[in-house]
Parts: structure tokens; sequence; C-alpha cells
């Protein structure tokens, strides 16, 4: 099952009236395998109480997920071209990005 599925479940014991635990057991007798954890159900039984009824994922915060641009790539091939001897983290501090995205860009797109 996929969390969006244990999320249902998850509000309707609340919804139930159960604790906790209670939907912990519960869970765990019908699903053994793939239950959450026990912070993860008081996390949604939380949420559920504050009256986030939804069980899809909400919109995440920070820096999106894909990095690797064109600007990026380009920005960083400039600034190799310019001084060849630049370190990793100088990279990541002038873009503020991950020294695994940086790695990524300059051995997969150019090839460096």
């Amino acid at each position: 099952m996929d969390k969006n599925e244990f999320r249902v479940l998850i509000k309707y014991c609340f919804l139930k009236g159960k604790n906790t635990v209670e939907a912990k057991t519960w869970l765990n007798t019908e699903f053994p395998y793939t239950t959450p954890g026990k912070s993860t159900i008081k996390d949604w039984y939380a949420k559920v109480g504050r009256g986030e009824m939804s069980t899809e994922d909400g919109e995440g915060s920070g820096r999106p997920k894909e990095v690797v641009t064109g600007e990026n790539i380009k920005q960083i091939h400039k600034m190799i071209l310019s001084y060849r001897k630049l370190k990793f983290y100088e990279i990541t501090d002038t873009l503020k990005i991950s020294t695994e995205r940086v790695h990524h860009i300059i051995h997969d797109y150019l090839d460096i």
C-alpha cells in the first residue's frame, strides 16, 4: 500500500475515535509488513486533528528539485574555464546547490 492509502485508513481510525496506539495495533494486524511507524501515525493524527483532512501530499517548500538547468550548466562551465583549480564547495556556495548536483553536472553534462 502507498502512503496515501495509509493516510485514508489513519483518518478513518481518527474519525472512529481510536487513539494512535489502537490505530497502530489495528494497522499492524491488517498490514504487518508495510505499516507506517508510530511517529508517522502520530504526525498524521495531529494533522487530521488540526483539520487538515486531505490525504494528498502538500506543496513542498524550499528549492526546486531540479537544479540541473541550462543556466546552472553554463555558469559552472564558465567558472571552471575561468579558474581550473576551482573546488566543489566554491561552486556550491556560489550557486547554492548541492555538491552531488555539481558533481553530476560536471561529469555528466560537461564531461570534465
